[in-house]
């Protein structure tokens, strides 16, 4: 839909109610699902898919070409799930040959200056606050917290309804249902308050914290924690997506407490 003074190319396949504010640059092979606004100032590059009911906020660019000089101009998207809001200056790559795409999932709000590099791919219901960086490869699980100006290692991974404080750096693989903080970064207890905000109840929350009791606090290296608690604590659909995020972390898990001298 052509508004005055926005450019979009005739081999774009944008949504009839589609609103798109003056000043907006949108690419060849772009595709924007219904009810998406987009403001001023913003440039939507090809390859991107973005679905319904988003809201873009100026200055924002999507689907830009990878800041990998592996690239070579491989055709790769950006997918963007519905009800997504991108606010001011946010920059989402697409992919590369690795996964050749990038991927934000329904339902997220991404801050101002966030980053989300080429071949990330990012669960539903998550908050980026502002300035917070994804280098690229990088794997966010669903109901995920970032606080502002974190920094994520290329390759890492970050388990579902964990949250990370302001000012981390994530070098290694942070678990499920955790907090996560400090330099370097550590194990800060389990993210309770957004268990609760999601409807756990607390037998649910003790059995959480138990788990990690075991990982983090009994004397054990990762390896003899994960049987201890194969072999201690009932099965249970927590438990298990614990083990497997252990057992398949590449860059190894977040340490434990951090105590200085």
């Amino acid at each position: 839909m052509n508004q005055p003074l926005a450019y979009v190319h005739p081999g774009a396949k944008i949504a009839k109610n589609v609103v798109i504010e003056p000043f907006t640059t949108i690419h060849n092979n772009v595709v924007i699902g219904e009810g998406t606004w987009i403001g001023s100032n913003v440039t939507i590059m090809e390859g991107a898919r973005i679905g319904k009911n988003c809201n873009i906020f100026p200055g924002a660019v999507i689907s830009a070409a990878p800041q990998d000089l592996k690239y070579n101009d491989e055709e790769t998207t950006v997918e963007i799930g519905d009800n997504v809001t991108i606010r001011e200056c946010v920059t989402i790559n697409r992919g590369t040959a690795d996964k050749m795409k990038t991927v934000v999932g329904n339902n997220c709000l991404i801050m101002a200056y966030c980053h989300i590099a080429h071949d990330c791919f990012v669960g539903d219901n998550c908050i980026f606050s502002n300035n917070t960086t994804l280098a690229g490869h990088i794997t966010v699980g669903d109901n995920v917290v970032l606080a502002g100006m974190v920094a994520v290692h290329q390759f890492c991974s970050i388990g579902n309804h964990a949250f990370v404080t302001g000012g981390t750096l994530v070098r290694k693989d942070v678990p499920p249902y955790v907090k996560a903080a400090r330099e370097p970064i550590s194990y800060v207890g389990i993210n309770s308050v957004g268990l609760r905000r999601r409807g756990y109840d607390i037998e649910k929350i003790r059995e959480i914290q138990n788990i990690y009791r075991i990982l983090y606090q009994g004397k054990y290296n990762n390896s003899q924690a994960s049987e201890v608690i194969e072999a201690e604590m009932e099965a249970s659909k927590e438990r298990d997506e614990i083990l497997m995020f252990i057992k398949n972390s590449k860059r190894g898990i977040m340490k434990g407490y951090f105590k200085s001298n």
